[in-house]
């Protein structure tokens, strides 16, 4: 059965190849902003708390000896395939890690290291790390399974550091600091897309979708950074996913507020933007982790909104997403079970 999640995990986002991706990072005036547009067939999902203090082991995959941890960090998640398998998400501490998709991925032969697949990865360092160098530390310890989705990382931090991860040819590739000119990530290699773009104008198109999109989110965050733009960083933010928006596609605009632990999002059913705030929650293992399904008709500050996490609600998005991209990947119903009852397993140390 666990086999069959790791099939599910690799071919839900895998047989959508166009699956079109945006991530940036703001840093003005001591404000950090984070921006993310999701791509794919289906806006299903539920917004998670996720606790500190649990005791958890990683997914069984065919390579590899499984992994045990204790959460560290409380986070909030956007799931579509099971609480432990999100997307993407921001921790307590203002670490934030999201996926792209990116062609020419080869993840790490198997070794001696755990096997995690591409969003149980996710969900470990939100739970583990605080900054972008503990997440990259991970890769002595942990790897991602190598037949993992092709995705690549966009990650940042509460301290300003912003850093692409990318494993090509079996190593993982990591560009911050001087060799992240532009804190922002669509679908190549974060190489071919400077390369593509260097000396291109302002207002520059491209063929390729992909570095097209590249090119206006690098220039919108140089605009901001260099001129005296009275738009808020959060609105700005928005502003800059709608202008990579791919229609039908983009999903789901999130924007994380890392400075003051605040989320917006909005999805293209319900495009009002909705908010929540780290402080209002509790994250400790004894209380109960809370969820909110992310299309509903609400806005503003939807904090008090979630309601307990349960298994039912979970899976009830669960079988939607299942059916809307049922054209694009088959997920056999006890993958789907075992994603549903994994979080059973997980209890306080």
């Amino acid at each position: 059965m666990k086999t069959l999640v790791t099939l599910l995990v690799v071919g839900f986002i895998s047989s959508f190849s166009s699956s079109a991706c945006t991530t940036f990072l703001l840093n003005k005036n001591g404000q950090l902003v984070f921006g993310r547009n999701y791509d794919w067939v289906t806006n299903a999902g539920i917004v998670c708390t996720n606790l500190r203090g649990l005791q958890k082991t990683s997914m069984k995959e065919e390579e590899g000896t499984p992994i045990s941890w204790v959460s560290q960090y409380g986070s909030i998640t956007f799931n579509q395939y099971g609480k432990e398998f999100p997307n993407g998400g921001m921790n307590e501490k203002g670490l934030v890690v999201e996926m792209m998709w990116l062609d020419g991925t080869k993840f790490p032969d198997p070794d001696n290291r755990s096997p995690l697949n591409v969003l149980q990865w996710i969900q470990y360092q939100l739970d583990r790390c605080a900054t972008v160098d503990e997440v990259i530390a991970t890769d002595k310890t942990i790897r991602i399974s190598s037949k993992g989705t092709p995705v690549h990382y966009l990650v940042a931090d509460a301290g300003g550091h912003v850093s692409t991860i990318e494993f090509l040819n079996g190593k993982m590739v990591v560009h911050k600091g001087k060799e992240l000119p532009f804190p922002v990530l669509t679908n190549n290699t974060y190489d071919e897309s400077i390369q593509k773009t260097k000396g291109s104008s302002e207002g520059s198109t491209f063929a390729d979708n992909s570095i097209d999109r590249f090119a206006k989110a690098c220039s919108m965050v140089q605009q901001f950074q260099l001129q005296n733009i009275n738009t808020s960083i959060v609105d700005y933010a928005f502003s800059i996913l709608n202008k990579v928006s791919q229609s039908e596609w983009t999903k789901w605009s999130i924007v994380y507020d890392i400075t003051n632990k605040k989320i917006s999002f909005k999805s293209n059913a319900f495009p009002d933007v909705k908010t929540v705030s780290f402080s209002a929650f509790d994250f400790s293992c004894i209380s109960s982790p809370k969820m909110f399904n992310i299309n509903r008709n609400q806005k503003g500050d939807i904090s008090a909104s979630f309601k307990d996490f349960s298994i039912a609600d979970g899976k009830a998005v669960l079988e939607t997403a299942v059916y809307e991209s049922r054209k694009e990947v088959n997920i056999p119903e006890n993958a789907k079970e075992a994603l549903l009852n994994y979080s059973r397993e997980i209890k306080c140390k």
